[in-house]
């Protein structure tokens, strides 16, 4: 289709978070809220998924690289990611503490929102935006994003009937959207002045001999991926929704969701996967266990897996 998408914004983030929201959608649970207690987090699953976004952070910028060409595109697309990500994680943080009533820091909007900024410059990481246009993607995803976690997601679940439970539609579907208008306007505004005519036929693999291409045209497949990206996430989900809704799967009941004990050999001899989770009551600082008629006890309702991959 003629489509560049280096860092996959288009058909790696937004097509798996679409077709992930959609199976959701077909295998909606209304009686989850049984287990809901479950989906809490505690202090050392918070510490290691953190350490998760640290790494990620720090090597986004080679995923957003890997398929450009060698010398510039790839210099661009280092450069333009690290600038993206720098304006997300300030704008993240800065938005999580103001939305909190006491202006505390959300973790999971810290352990995913703050990546946004890589996924919506993907589609544009190598193309010619200037820092300035690097730091204003960022700084929409990050906006995007975190509001997305504090309101958008409630929304799905109680209204649209979607379980996002990682927040995929926060950190991969909108930003990637996201990334593939910005990757429509970037390449209609390209021109021999901007790029050379080399450049300009290099960045977007254009034969120089193909005298019918032109930025406008161009602009119009990038326009075209992102539908056809969406398109086909949406019928995949469907489709595969709709065969994991057979019976013969044996699906476990409502009241075993998120319970590791039901797939997991629990150790109950102080090894425990997670300490009880964090309770307001309980007045509780992190890490401690429970104090309301469970003395020493180590339990292990909160699922381990629940924050060790930001976003799903």
């Amino acid at each position: 289709m003629h489509v560049k998408d280096a860092g996959g914004s288009m058909t790696i983030h937004a097509f798996g978070a679409y077709f992930g929201l959609t199976v959701a959608w077909i295998l909606y649970r209304p009686n989850l809220n049984q287990s809901e207690g479950r989906k809490s987090s505690v202090y050392h699953s918070d510490l290691f998924a953190m350490i998760g976004t640290l790494f990620l952070w720090m090597y986004w910028p080679s995923f957003n690289s890997a398929i450009s060409n060698h010398g510039d595109a790839q210099h661009r697309a280092v450069i333009n990611t690290y600038c993206s990500l720098a304006a997300c994680v300030l704008t993240s943080v800065a938005l999580s503490s103001a939305l909190h009533r006491k202006g505390k820091l959300d973790m999971v909007h810290i352990q995913n929102a703050s990546l946004a900024g890589g996924v919506g410059l993907g589609t544009v990481a190598e193309l010619m935006i200037l820092p300035f246009g690097s730091l204003l993607i960022g700084f929409i995803c990050g906006i995007v994003s975190t509001l997305g976690f504090v309101y958008l997601t409630p929304f799905l679940e109680s209204r649209l009937r979607i379980q996002d439970t990682c927040g995929v539609h926060n950190l991969h579907g909108l930003p990637g959207i996201i990334g593939g208008i910005a990757g429509a306007v970037t390449a209609s505004i390209a021109s021999i002045d901007l790029y050379g005519e080399e450049g300009l036929a290099d960045t977007f693999g254009v034969e120089r001999s193909k005298t019918s291409w032109s930025p406008n045209m161009q602009g119009r497949f990038q326009a075209a991926g992102l539908f056809v990206s969406l398109a086909m996430a949406l019928v995949g989900g469907i489709i595969v929704g709709v065969i994991l809704r057979l019976p013969f799967w044996g699906q476990p009941p409502d009241e075993n969701c998120f319970d590791d004990a039901v797939y997991w050999e629990v150790s109950s001899t102080g090894l425990s996967c997670g300490f009880s989770p964090r309770t307001p009551s309980a007045g509780l600082g992190p890490g401690k266990l429970e104090a309301e008629g469970r003395g020493t006890e180590l339990v292990s309702s909160a699922p381990l897996s629940r924050r060790l991959s930001p976003g799903g």
